[in-house]
């Protein structure tokens, strides 16, 4: 059962990439806190993990596809007066070196994960602008804070979408339109496990740095068993209190600690201590 609030003051949020993971956990508790709930999904076949919410309202839309963003965006306004927030939560994860990485993955990453943000947010801004309110929160990762082995791809993403969000800030304050990003660690959702790997291959450094990163980031995802419910409740609590000024939301004690690590170390030491911790025998 979700809260009943007054209609008049029952707000709405759209959140790509909805169907599992981070992005069904920040749509069901949206829904069981009283805001109307725009599930965008790649398959019709996922809307199923909604069955039984009278709040949730599902569509089909790849944040790959302009065509796509179009044809649901259309729809989604014919659906419904208004729309307070868009999470921007659609995203994969590509862990490769550089020399076996291939074009077909590289590709997928970028539009969806910095592509597919830079469209959804240039597909409703007009929106916002026309009812001079609205807000975005571009779910980033502490790969948007700091560099670390294997994420020569998928950090580069993060980061993209941070300095697109925090330019992109300065064009909408003028309509009321907030813009803010949000950086976590590994959460236990199975994001680790569908990221796509490269190939095994005859360079044996190669192997044992793979091995030792995944098994790294793998026992993060199981240890920070809080960290699902912390981001979701965070994102909550911002989309209740828009921020005017953008900002920059760091969850959880591992993206905090390495963002002040990082700080405090500057970038040589951080990269000494970074291959130590990797490298060691």
């Amino acid at each position: 059962m979700w809260t009943l609030k007054n209609s008049e003051t029952i707000k709405t949020i759209l959140i790509t990439g909805a169907s599992g993971g981070l992005g069904s956990a920040i749509a069901h508790h949206f829904s069981s806190n009283g805001w109307k709930v725009i599930a965008t999904l790649v398959s019709e076949h996922d809307r199923k993990v909604f069955d039984g919410y009278s709040n949730i309202y599902c569509y089909q839309l790849d944040v790959t596809s302009q065509e796509s963003i179009e044809k649901a965006k259309d729809q989604i306004l014919l659906d419904h007066k208004s729309i307070d927030t868009i999470v921007n939560n659609a995203g994969v994860g590509y862990r490769s070196f550089v020399e076996l990485s291939v074009d077909a993955e590289i590709d997928s990453i970028v539009n969806i994960n910095w592509l597919g943000v830079v469209k959804i947010c240039r597909a409703f801004i007009p929106h916002f602008r026309e009812q001079r309110k609205g807000q975005f929160i571009n779910i980033s990762s502490i790969a948007g804070l700091v560099n670390l082995p294997l994420g020569s791809f998928y950090h580069s993403t993060k980061q993209a979408v941070e300095s697109f969000s925090e330019c992109m800030s300065y064009e909408l304050m003028e309509f009321n339109i907030s813009v803010c990003t949000v950086q976590f660690g590994n959460a236990p959702t199975n994001f680790q496990k569908n990221v796509v790997k490269c190939q095994k291959s005859d360079i044996q450094s190669y192997n044992c740095m793979m091995e030792k990163i995944s098994e790294i980031l793998q026992n993060k995802s199981t240890k920070n068993t809080t960290l699902t419910n912390d981001i979701v409740e965070k994102i909550y609590y911002i989309a209740e209190h828009p921020n005017k000024c953008f900002r920059k939301y760091t969850i959880g004690f591992d993206a905090n600690f390495m963002r002040y690590f990082r700080r405090f170390l500057g970038y040589r030491l951080f990269n000494i201590v970074i291959r130590r911790k990797v490298f060691a025998k």
